[in-house]
């Protein structure tokens, strides 16, 4: 038993990595097939602040808001040319002037804050960390979302994708998942009217053939509510292949490096590492360095 949960969480964060790096050849097209000439193994900003988030958590034993958002920082500095939006580098900067962790993020967009998915792309590590404490889990995706993303639908995001995440590290691989539960499961865990909404339609899309009419009724794009259902169901609609999870997300087109991570974060959990296939894990660019930290997370857990 410990070492298929050691596996999944391997499994979750390469496979956060790999659907980045596979989504980032094809962000922004529409794409009915995807063929994959050659994997170039380099991902992006997602898979980049996925990174800082395990490494905070590793380092802290948990979560420590201002050490992650230091992490954030130095390591968006030192490699700034990962994509990043806008957004999370000007609250870094306002960090580092002196304002809290927890406020910075407040100033975007008039004091709305940003209902972007750059929360949910990251918080694989606290999925599966947090698998078995459902209050936990909620708090610390929630916490770390408010580091640069404050909106409810940008932090609620966060929590459905980590709670999405540790359903699947709860669930046997080797039996039939039960979509219907797992789906009313996150239901149940969310109070937000607008992903209740879309996740009822995730189940009404399960045998849906047009990819189009999945793309226009759950979204492909940056906001969260149009992409963590997305990815939800893109594992669901797969859930026996980590490789078809994936290249179906892919497939949808819009923010495909996003929506890969978040599907290939869920699928590598529920899976494990094992089932993410070799031409893949070999050519991802620091995936030694992933697998580390994954097994790093998994022993601080098991310690805990």
């Amino acid at each position: 038993m410990k070492d298929m949960l050691k596996s999944k969480f391997v499994g979750c964060l390469v496979g956060n990595a790999v659907g980045d790096a596979l989504g980032s050849s094809f962000e922004g097209s529409w794409i009915s097939e995807v063929k994959i000439e050659r994997f170039s193994g380099r991902w992006t900003d997602d898979t980049h602040m996925m990174i800082g988030v395990a490494e905070s958590l590793i380092a802290n034993k948990g979560f420590d808001g201002s050490h992650m958002a230091q992490i954030f920082i130095k390591n968006y500095e030192r490699e700034p040319w990962r994509g990043y939006a806008s957004g999370p580098p000007r609250v870094f900067r306002w960090i580092r002037s002196g304002v809290a962790w927890n406020e910075a993020a407040k100033r975007l967009f008039g004091g709305a804050g940003s209902y972007g998915n750059g929360a949910a792309m990251r918080v694989a590590p606290v999925g599966v960390f947090y698998h078995d404490d459902l209050e936990q889990l909620r708090s610390v995706a929630y916490g770390q979302s408010r580091i640069t993303h404050v909106h409810e639908l940008g932090m609620e995001g966060a929590a459905i994708q980590a709670y999405a995440v540790a359903l699947a590290v709860t669930a046997d691989p080797s039996s039939e998942l039960d979509s219907h539960a797992f789906l009313g499961r996150l239901k149940d865990f969310t109070h937000n009217e607008v992903y209740k909404r879309k996740l009822e339609r995730v189940w009404r899309l399960l045998g849906e053939t047009n990819k189009g009419r999945v793309a226009r009724e759950l979204g492909n794009g940056v906001e969260a509510y149009n992409s963590v259902p997305t990815a939800i169901y893109c594992f669901l609609r797969n859930w026996g292949s980590f490789e078809d999870s994936v290249l179906y997300a892919v497939s949808l087109g819009g923010d495909t490096d996003t929506i890969g991570a978040m599907t290939g974060a869920i699928s590598g959990a529920h899976h494990g590492v094992e089932a993410i296939p070799e031409r893949w894990k070999s050519g991802l660019e620091k995936g030694d360095y992933i697998e580390e930290l994954a097994e790093k997370l998994w022993f601080v857990k098991s310690r805990k």
